[in-house]
């Protein structure tokens, strides 16, 4: 009878539990009852709106930046027309999810979230608008993309991080008002408790286990919501009440689900971006390099010298195979050396009077892996911020060698060299933060490439002293072409 009593009392709702109370508590406790009530139904209205508000700003789609971008592009580039373009849509569902949102009561800060959310929709619905009319107007290419890349493409990303931030901070008020829910119980049985000293047996027990049976599965889920907020989203709550307690676990559960869904595609995404535009700056090859490679090798027929317009072609010819190689992107050292090899013959022929160099690599370095094309730039960078910026002789050294569980190849000149200023400014970027030039953009790139290929602990570093020449060092794994 107890234990069907227990099951009965278990599986109820928590109004069901408050009016079991009802029966069993004398009426000077009945006024208080209703009071009790008033506020758990109240705490699991704010409760429900918290999660309702969340899941209304989860219905925000994740491609939106990337969709409204493509969108725009085949816009720009006149493969959909404005009438068969998708952006109109794509505004009017983000603006259907903020104004969902504002219809719900948040906190003020959450409220100043969406007001911006709108505002970058606005700018968005601005921009879209002033590309059409440069589209109608013509001879405004230029323009649109520069809406594209410095309004469209930022007010998107601003956009996204603000939803990101309107969800976190909801959960963030979830555990707030958790706090404040399990202190309104915990009082309330303190005073059940002494109200109960003076009724019978059956009362004192069923009125034991009543607030028992509301405050173990709270707990449970409060010590769930305390891990989640320090940053763990592996817990799950096995809460098993029925009614709102287990309704509410479900929706944690459900909730952090989400978070660990957005938070991964969010990730994968920006790897993706990252991937691609760094892929497509490698594949990008200065046609500057290759004018001046075939203006010297003209003037070289014109001056007759057969032999270095030949040598010429074939460094040419060599650069090219390497830096095409079928598409790969991971070649042995040895392809590398060779590559950066025919770049130095190139360039000593149109800089002999300024320019040596020498390539100094052990031969068991040559079958480690190294993303194409990362000595070269290297290299040009050293030739003209270094060597040319001396205005006298100088020389490039490419050294390598074998450590305990890495490789090192060093770009080594004797240029100008750096202010320790500077020096600091390009090695900070390097470390994570994207330049805001494209002064280091060489430099940044390799590095992103390596670290992206092989992780955080390979790159690059720099190490320079002013009017005496820069030594540039990658660091790579020992890790052979299968």
């Amino acid at each position: 009878m107890i234990e069907r009593i227990k099951r009965t009392v278990v599986n109820s709702t928590l109004a069901s539990k408050i009016r079991y109370s009802y029966v069993l508590i004398t009426v000077p406790l009945f006024l208080f009852m209703i009071i009790c009530f008033f506020y758990i139904w109240e705490g699991n209205t704010q409760y429900a709106e918290m999660i309702n508000s969340a899941v209304v700003a989860s219905e925000f789609s994740l491609d939106f930046k990337k969709d409204f971008d493509y969108e725009t592009y085949l816009l720009l580039v006149g493969n959909k027309s404005p009438e068969e373009s998708k952006l109109d849509a794509l505004l009017a569902d983000a603006n259907r999810v903020v104004d969902g949102l504002a219809s719900l009561n948040g906190s003020q800060e959450n409220a100043a979230r969406l007001k911006s959310a709108r505002k970058y929709l606005d700018n968005l619905a601005t921009y879209i608008e002033r590309i059409k009319q440069n589209m109608e107007e013509g001879n405004k290419y230029e323009d649109n993309i520069q809406i594209w890349e410095n309004d469209v493409q930022i007010v998107t990303s601003l956009l996204r991080e603000t939803i990101f931030q309107y969800i976190y901070y909801e959960i963030k008020d979830l555990e707030v008002a958790r706090a404040e829910y399990q202190a309104f119980y915990m009082r309330l049985l303190r005073f059940t408790l002494v109200a109960l000293a003076i009724i019978t047996i059956v009362i004192i027990f069923l009125s034991y286990y009543i607030p028992q049976s509301i405050t173990q599965p709270i707990t449970r889920l409060s010590e769930v919501t305390d891990k989640v907020a320090r940053g763990d989203l592996t817990v799950r709550s096995d809460v098993e009440a029925g009614g709102e307690v287990g309704v509410l676990s479900d929706s944690l559960n459900a909730m952090i689900d989400k978070i660990n869904e957005l938070l991964s595609q969010v990730t994968q995404e920006q790897a993706r971006l990252r991937r691609a535009e760094l892929e497509l700056l490698q594949s990008q090859i200065n046609p500057h390099f290759l004018y001046n490679t075939l203006d010297t090798i003209v003037w070289l027929a014109e001056g007759g010298d057969q032999a270095k317009v030949v040598s010429m072609v074939e460094s040419l010819s060599d650069f090219f195979r390497t830096s095409l190689n079928q598409g790969k992107d991971i070649i042995p050292i040895k392809e590398e050396l060779q590559h950066v090899r025919s770049y130095l013959s190139i360039q000593q022929v149109r800089y002999q009077d300024i320019l040596e160099y020498e390539i100094d690599v052990p031969e068991n370095l040559h079958r480690y892996m190294i993303p194409k094309i990362t000595i070269q730039p290297l290299v040009e960078n050293a030739l003209y911020h270094g060597i040319k910026n001396k205005r006298r002789k100088g020389k490039i050294r490419i050294l390598g060698e074998e450590r305990d569980d890495h490789v090192v190849i060093r770009v080594e000149d004797d240029g100008l060299g750096m202010q320790e200023e500077r020096l600091n400014e390009v090695n900070e970027r390097l470390n994570g933060r994207a330049p805001e030039s494209t002064e280091a953009y060489g430099l940044y790139n390799v590095n992103e490439r390596i670290r992206l290929k092989f992780g955080d602990a390979y790159g690059i570093r720099l190490q320079s002293v002013f009017n005496e020449g820069t030594v540039c060092e990658i660091r790579l794994p020992k890790e052979e072409i299968g």
